[in-house]
């Protein structure tokens, strides 16, 4: 099975490939983990990758091809995969169904994650961590049992991501509709999409997730 899975930063998507992973074996397809760990190992895509980088181009439609298709051959044909953040466009699209194609595959589904953007500004926005050990807290759905203590660890030290606010989640959100915009028509229209309710409890989403693979 071979699916991409869509979904802005904060709407879960990374906690949902993991577990599509964990049911199904599949393996997730990230293109910027794949092209970090193609230029630190120094295979002939890495190295090209690595010297468009260093002109400071953007690495080209052909390349991440090329690395989809070597990870592919990698995993041999009985291993599902879950594409993370590709195709972003109409030619990356056609790309991908070629490079399946020729590997005897083919896209089966498309999983987009909805989210609320004013309640994903506040799943975000109030998200802080224990500096000791990492435990994850919320301003509104998850305090620390004794306050300004971490359950975990005792610890009294928090901390926030700095790009945890308003501006940067609407602009990251703005982002990923452009993206999607071009390529969820062409998906849509081979009635291979499923939206799931993503601001849903995780385990929710993930049966949602799951009876979409099974239509």
């Amino acid at each position: 099975m071979n699916i991409i899975l869509l979904g802005p930063p904060g709407a879960g998507k990374g906690t949902q490939a993991q577990r599509l992973v964990e049911r199904h074996g599949m393996r997730q397809l990230s293109t910027g983990d794949m092209l970090r760990a193609a230029v630190k190992a120094g295979t002939p895509t890495g190295l090209e990758a690595k010297a468009v980088m260093e002109r400071g181009e953007l690495v080209s439609d052909e390349i991440v091809s090329a690395l989809i298709g070597d990870e592919l051959d990698a995993m041999g044909p009985s291993v599902g995969a879950i594409f993370d953040g590709y195709p972003r466009t109409a030619a990356q699209a056609e790309s991908l169904d070629a490079i399946l194609a020729g590997r005897g595959r083919k896209l089966d589904h498309v999983v987009e994650l909805e989210v609320n953007e004013d309640a994903l500004v506040e799943r975000i926005t109030g998200r802080f961590t224990c500096a000791t050990c990492g435990k994850g807290y919320h301003d509104k759905f998850e305090q620390p049992k004794v306050p300004g203590v971490c359950d975990k660890c005792g610890g009294t030290e928090f901390k926030r991501r700095p790009d945890d606010n308003a501006e940067t989640v609407r602009t990251r959100m703005a982002e990923y509709r452009a993206k999607t915009a071009p390529i969820l028509p062409i998906y849509e229209a081979r009635g291979i999409v499923a939206k799931v309710d993503g601001m849903a409890e995780m385990d929710d989403v993930t049966a949602a997730i799951e009876a979409a693979l099974k239509s």
